[in-house]
């Protein structure tokens, strides 16, 4: 009998706690068996920018941030603590790095030990990346051909490179989640969705590629058998870990010793594990999350191979499927540079804020009431088109160098014209989504259905401009916070309170909204824009050299 049927028979009900560390932000919900979030609450954390592409944290002041929040979601639901099945995590896919015992030690020129995360999102590793990927590795097939600057094997080999005393005196290297999962339990593993989507672990083999790290410099790495980063202690997301939390843990997170604590995944992995669950086919739904950055994930039964999309990865999300990944490392994010070019940004946000919303919300607002409905805003562009790879193109060409275009800029001044900037920006991030729907089909891999989660896909006019976009139907889910659900979902495996991620899955995920593209004249618009798309792509790549 496991815990739910416990509840079911008793008077007491149990709880989970998913724990997502975002890049400005430690989040904490609290959920029910059904799948409700009862009570929410969030710690702002910092990040520190340096030129050269460094971006950076601090794993102190992450944990600090992730204890607050979930004493906060535990006190605003006033539930017992000791009725708190299981916690699980999920973070960006940033590298920590510690010391002997866990102390913090500096990764960039700062020289400050408190600032010891290369954020995802930091590109000094390009050089080493371009490097690795000039050798044609076997290993790279499983990353889509190419490794990305945002995976850890290129900034392990900067580290060496730049900070050599730093990575001999690391005593662990770890992905965020897992350094959370490891501040909570103190077991020391890793999950396979972190090492395998972005250390190179093969989990199809359980093994690491020692021909692999030994070519590209790591060898240090074969030698010690892989202890600093995982060695062969490499778990499913949701396997129980240690005992469960610590006491020295408990005490920081309001809870009590030996709750349950999952192994973890990477941000938007958990909230793929909160979102295509719905229909109980995941093979048939693209997870899209869409915030700061945007991430695809397709699960299929067989390993499917497409060049440019990271994967495949066995096991990497869903237990005992084939994970491909893409998605660009800048989308919400591409947005907002995107607005701020124009004169009247910092005015309309300022308007927005009187009004208690937020500049692209307000914008959002004003596309439909001009337009007279949420597919009818793509005339708003008329003429006006981007190409928002401000940070480079991580799917489906994996070029870090490529760049944002605009075309049909004028020298308008006023809202109305930041309002068709806005909709030409989603567009250009709807475009993008298809042509990563398109290289999977084309390989084997195609979808029926796109699943939104993010922040920056919240709005009804976002998620059909998507689905008008895409050609796909764009489907909402019931949870308010599918990433948190993802990562309480992991919490809940761990505690035994479904029999395996998928029954939970198919349990706790459900439909609130289904958004079908428009077609007809609307959808013979965007296939004229999306082949705009792909040309201004073309020509900016054959440009930026000169």
């Amino acid at each position: 009998m496991n815990k739910l049927q416990n509840e079911q028979m008793s008077s007491t009900p149990y709880y989970v706690i998913g724990v997502d560390v975002g890049t400005g932000s430690a989040r904490a919900g609290l959920f029910d068996t059904n799948g409700t979030m009862l009570a929410s609450a969030k710690q702002d954390i910092s990040v520190f920018r340096e030129s050269g592409s460094i971006v950076e944290q601090s794993s102190t002041e992450i944990w600090l941030a992730v204890c607050k929040a979930v004493r906060e979601a535990v006190a605003k639901a006033a539930i017992d603590p000791a009725s708190v099945a299981g916690i699980g995590f999920d973070a960006t896919c940033s590298l920590v790095v510690l010391g002997e015992g866990g102390q913090p030690l500096a990764v960039g020129p700062s020289e400050d030990p408190a600032r010891d995360i290369i954020v995802w999102m930091d590109h000094r590793a390009v050089a080493q990346a371009e490097r690795i990927n000039a050798m044609g590795h076997d290993v790279l097939r499983y990353v889509g051909g190419r490794i990305s600057p945002e995976m850890e094997t290129p900034k392990l080999l900067w580290l060496k490179e730049n900070r050599p005393e730093i990575f001999a005196a690391a005593w662990q290297f770890f992905d965020l989640a897992d350094f959370l999962t490891w501040k909570a339990s103190g077991d020391m593993a890793r999950s396979t969705c972190t090492v395998t989507c972005k250390w190179t672990y093969l989990p199809h083999e359980s093994r690491w590629d020692d021909d692999y790290f030994e070519r590209i410099g790591l060898g240090e790495l074969v030698e010690e058998g892989y202890r600093r980063i995982g060695g062969n202690r490499i778990l499913e997301p949701g396997a129980a870990l240690g005992t469960g939390l610590t006491p020295e843990a408990a005490v920081a997170l309001g809870l009590q010793p030996g709750t349950a604590v999952g192994a973890g995944m990477i941000d938007a992995h958990a909230g793929g594990i909160g979102t295509v669950g719905i229909g109980g086919v995941p093979t048939e739904n693209l997870a899209y999350v869409f915030g700061t950055s945007s991430c695809t994930m397709t699960s299929t039964r067989e390993p499917v191979f497409v060049p440019g999309i990271w994967g495949p990865y066995y096991s990497a999300m869903v237990p005992g499927l084939w994970l491909n990944e893409g998605g660009q490392s800048a989308a919400g994010a591409a947005i907002d540079h995107l607005l701020s070019f124009h004169p009247a940004a910092a005015e309309t946000a300022t308007l927005a804020k009187a009004e208690g919303t937020t500049l692209p919300a307000w914008l959002a607002q004003k596309a439909v009431e001009k337009a007279g409905s949420a597919s009818a805003v793509v005339e708003l562009a008329k003429g006006l088109h981007t190409v928002p790879e401000f940070l480079g193109n991580r799917a489906p060409f994996a070029d870090p160098h490529a760049r944002g275009v605009i075309a049909g800029l004028g020298m308008e001044r006023d809202a109305d014209s930041l309002v068709s900037l806005y909709v030409a920006g989603l567009c250009g991030i709807g475009y993008g989504l298809r042509q990563i729907i398109d290289t999977q089909a084309s390989s084997g891999a195609g979808i029926e259905r796109i699943v939104i989660s993010g922040g920056a896909g919240q709005s009804d006019l976002v998620r059909q401009l998507l689905a008008d976009a895409s050609g796909k139907p764009v489907i909402a889910t019931a949870a308010e916070e599918p990433v948190l659900l993802g990562s309480a979902i992991l919490g809940a495996a761990a505690a035994g309170l479904f029999p395996d991620i998928g029954s939970a899955m198919s349990a706790l995920t459900k439909i609130a909204r289904a958004f079908e593209p428009a077609g007809g004249k609307v959808g013979e618009l965007h296939d004229a824009r999306y082949a705009h798309f792909t040309k201004l792509q073309a020509l900016a790549r054959g440009m930026r050299e000169v």
